[in-house]
């Protein structure tokens, strides 16, 4: 059975950083992806980031690029999602979800597993 279970989430000022971690457990072969999802209030859940676990091949929403950086470590089972220059807008619930197949995806369709949301919250 697979199971995320994301944390790291908290209240920081703009301009901050936070790292966000999701542990994964049950995919028994190299062979899938992590991404991060967030939802804003009113707004529909957006990709963040993603992670391939075979190749390391990222993907990363234009909002995001070059502020935030996805890493795993495959022997603890652990996708970091490293957030710096946070902007209020930002501010949202943050999701990691899991895939089968090693691309990493960008779409909510794409991703069969998810673990709860942790809040992240920018402070102006």
């Amino acid at each position: 059975e697979v199971q995320l279970q994301a944390s790291g989430g908290g209240l920081v000022q703009a301009g901050g950083s936070l790292r966000l971690s999701c542990a994964a457990s049950g995919f028994t072969f190299d062979d899938y992806a992590i991404g991060w999802f967030r939802q804003a209030p009113g707004k529909e859940r957006e990709g963040v980031s993603s992670i391939s676990s075979s190749d390391g091949s990222t993907y990363y929403a234009d909002s995001v690029k070059g502020r935030f950086t996805i890493s795993s470590d495959n022997a603890k089972n652990t996708v970091s999602l490293q957030m710096n220059s946070l902007k209020p807008e930002d501010t949202a619930v943050y999701y990691c979800a899991g895939r089968w197949g090693a691309i990493a995806a960008s779409q909510e369709y794409e991703y069969d597993y998810w673990g709860q949301g942790t809040l992240v919250t920018v402070s102006s």
